[in-house]
């Protein structure tokens, strides 16, 4: 972010969309639209040329569609650029696949401004779940749907603390730093602390890869599965 500004690019293959995002974020204080994408091979040319720090990507579009994108995009382990996905329903399969591909979380397109700006915000922070209740149902469910056999459930994951996994595994339930605090009766510091030692030993970009890398683990078992 320059100078407390969030830079956003809004990647859609409708002009109407396009200018219609464009218009509601350019009247937020602190958040500027730096380009419009037609499509995913444009969007990820346009963020080597632009660095914004939050891409507003849509999922079903023609040729490279929002999930390489999204793929490309992040798939770069020096890459500040965060990733929200644009859907017309919630419990859209392919949101699951665009956060397993990288995206920070997802957000409806019929969105009013003040969400629109606050999903951008809370993205570009980085430091909370967008729409925790949201997210986690479509996390655990498209997890328990996916295809395969279910990892078995463990008690550790990697090289993580017994604290770290089970700060990990109240992440993917959906609880806040300060509800985590709470729960473990520790200091809200304490929990940011192990999320951010979280995040660097897994080689994770935010809470919502956690989450999800959670479930895909067995750590966390979806409702039912």
């Amino acid at each position: 972010m320059t100078s407390g500004t969030t830079r956003v690019l809004i990647v859609d293959d409708q002009m109407m969309v396009r200018q219609g995002f464009t218009v509601l974020l350019d009247a937020e204080p602190g958040i500027e639209v730096v380009g419009q994408a037609v499509d995913g091979e444009d969007a990820v040319a346009k963020v080597a040329e632009l660095v914004p720090d939050v891409v507003l990507m849509d999922i079903r579009m023609s040729g490279i569609g929002g999930i390489e994108a999204t793929r490309l995009i992040t798939g770069t382990r020096d890459t500040t650029v965060k990733v929200l996905v644009l859907t017309t329903f919630d419990l859209d399969e392919y949101v699951y696949e665009a956060l397993r591909a990288g995206a920070s979380g997802f957000l409806l397109k019929d969105a009013s401004a003040d969400e629109l700006a606050q999903a951008v915000r809370v993205v570009a922070g980085g430091d909370a779940l967008l729409a925790p209740n949201v997210t986690k149902r479509l996390i655990a469910e498209f997890s328990r749907l996916s295809a395969g056999p279910r990892a078995p459930r463990v008690d550790r994951v990697g090289d993580l603390t017994e604290r770290e996994t089970e700060v990990l595994s109240l992440i993917a339930h959906g609880l806040s730093n300060a509800e985590i605090a709470a729960r473990l009766v520790v200091a809200e510091q304490t929990v940011k602390t192990h999320v951010s030692r979280i995040l660097i030993k897994l080689g994770l970009r935010d809470r919502t890869q956690a989450a999800v890398y959670a479930y895909d683990t067995g750590l966390v078992r979806p409702a039912g599965g």
